[in-house]
């Protein structure tokens, strides 16, 4: 299980580490062109019912952990429809990979 920490706090966001893979790269293209927007996800199981929202800005400290050593193949179509997603009112809703990869499709890992 991968952690986002978001500002100052050291509680993390844990969130599985091929979707942060995937988030990250989202997330470090849109805070590079100084642009903010929002992350929302549905609470796991082992919490109170409900969802999160963070706004993401470029001055506030963020940062990626990965459980696994190596990163993972990344998914072209779930990192284009995530950064659709962020270009909406409603900021990037955390959902998980729909689709299936074809083999040789995957971008360069993060």
């Amino acid at each position: 299980m991968g952690m986002l920490f978001y500002g100052g706090t050291a509680d993390p966001i844990l969130i599985e580490d091929r979707t942060l893979a995937h988030l990250k790269v989202v997330i470090a293209t849109k805070l590079r062109r100084n642009e903010s927007f929002t992350l929302s996800w549905k609470h796991s199981d082992d919490h109170p019912p409900g969802r999160s929202t963070i706004w993401l800005h470029p001055s506030i400290p963020l940062r990626f952990v990965f459980d696994e050593p190596e990163p993972p193949k990344l998914h072209v179509e779930w990192i284009t429809a995530l950064a659709n997603s962020a270009n909406t009112s409603g900021g990037i809703t955390l959902v998980p990979e729909h689709m299936t990869p074809p083999d040789g499709v995957d971008a360069a890992s993060s």
